[in-house]
């Protein structure tokens, strides 16, 4: 059996710098011979997994950090590490004693890890679920080096949190402990053409003196507005095997925290903010199916329609599903926010439908 949980999103950003490139400019992407306005698949998981914090239990999320020592230490000396991972995740201030330190650098380098230092930690971001740490901290140290380092590695592999299980691990020191990804994240793409604007602004020096009539600072800010077509798609079955019961309310995490987070970048400039203009999440259980085809030709904004992309985009999307069956068969289940309740009503019947679907495998 397979199930495929796609998510299909139309949203429209005002002027804006929602995710930018080396040079502060906004990404775009050429697409059907036109530049569109694009906001990387990175920025926005990044923002799926900010958003996990509100919808999933501390334990439910992994800390994605190069000080992992500090973190594995936390377990073994609870009482005087109240968390190192940084105020993001809620820690609270506090050290760890040396002999933690130690104890838990000597167990991460027995799992294969190479580690610069106690402080500095790994040379790469690493992925770790609280689980881990917790099930790392159990390992007998006094083991033989290969039966230890199996222990260790063992414990790496236990309890995968939700963001691991969705977006995956590379561990380049070990690739044992990778985990693969049972998530993909489309760049979003706008529907139409763009072409970014600059703001040019000035900012006042309050103390300068009244017959000084310059401006203490000038510069310019560059950004688009567009009408964005976002895609996802959850692997339910590749999930399910490493959060077990746990995979209806991960998806159900997921397509709320992708639908409704938005990636903060120049995000007190633009205030920028909006939520999605529509959302539809198909189960399907052939394969998933992006539809950016809808958008291949740009859509344009008729004076005749009353100008605007909105409408437009959502027909051509309609169109577009309804042409991909030629290919393949409709999928097993539509969700509409709208025509089929509320967002939370929605998500109600998804985590449902996933339940039902994979308890009967």
């Amino acid at each position: 059996m397979s199930l495929y949980v796609d998510i299909h999103v139309l949203q429209t950003v005002p002027p804006s710098c929602v995710n930018r490139d080396d040079t502060g400019s906004p990404k775009t992407a050429r697409y059907g011979g036109v530049t569109r306005a694009r906001v990387s698949s990175q920025a926005w998981k990044r923002a799926v997994r900010l958003m996990f914090l509100e919808l999933l239990s501390k334990e439910q999320v992994g800390v994605r950090t190069k000080k992992i020592v500090g973190m594995v230490a936390k377990e073994i000396d609870p009482a005087i590490l109240k968390g190192t991972q940084g105020d993001l995740f809620g820690a609270e201030p506090g050290e760890p004693s040396p002999e933690a330190m130690k104890q838990a650098e000597k167990l991460l380098t027995a799992a294969g890890l190479k580690i610069k230092d106690a402080e500095k930690g790994t040379d790469a971001l690493f992925l770790m679920s609280p689980g881990q740490a917790k099930a790392l901290v159990k390992v007998d140290l006094a083991q033989k080096e290969k039966e230890l380092k199996k222990a260790c590695q063992e414990a790496l592999m236990e309890a995968p949190s939700v963001d691991m299980a969705l977006f995956g691990r590379m561990v380049a020191d070990d690739p044992s402990l990778n985990f693969d990804a049972a998530c993909q994240v489309a760049h979003a793409i706008s529907t139409h053409a763009v072409q970014n604007e600059f703001d040019y602004f000035t900012a006042v020096d309050d103390c300068a003196p009244e017959d000084n009539a310059g401006a203490g600072h000038l510069g310019t800010v560059e950004f688009n507005s567009s009408t964005l077509y976002r895609y996802a798609t959850v692997n339910a079955c590749a999930l399910e095997k490493n959060l077990h019961a746990d995979t209806p309310q991960a998806i159900r995490a997921f397509v709320e925290a992708f639908v409704r987070s938005m990636p903060t970048g120049k995000q007190n400039t633009f205030a920028n903010r909006t939520l999605p203009d529509a959302v539809v999440v198909m189960l399907r259980e052939d394969q998933p199916v992006n539809l950016c085809g809808a958008f291949e030709k740009p859509v344009a904004a008729k004076e005749d329609d009353g100008y605007g992309y909105v409408e437009a985009s959502k027909k051509a999307l309609c169109d577009y599903a309804k042409q991909v069956q030629d290919y393949v068969p409709a999928p097993a289940k539509t969700l509409k926010v709208g025509p089929d309740g509320t967002l939370p009503q929605v998500l109600d019947k998804l985590e449902a439908e996933v339940k039902e679907r994979l308890g009967a495998e």
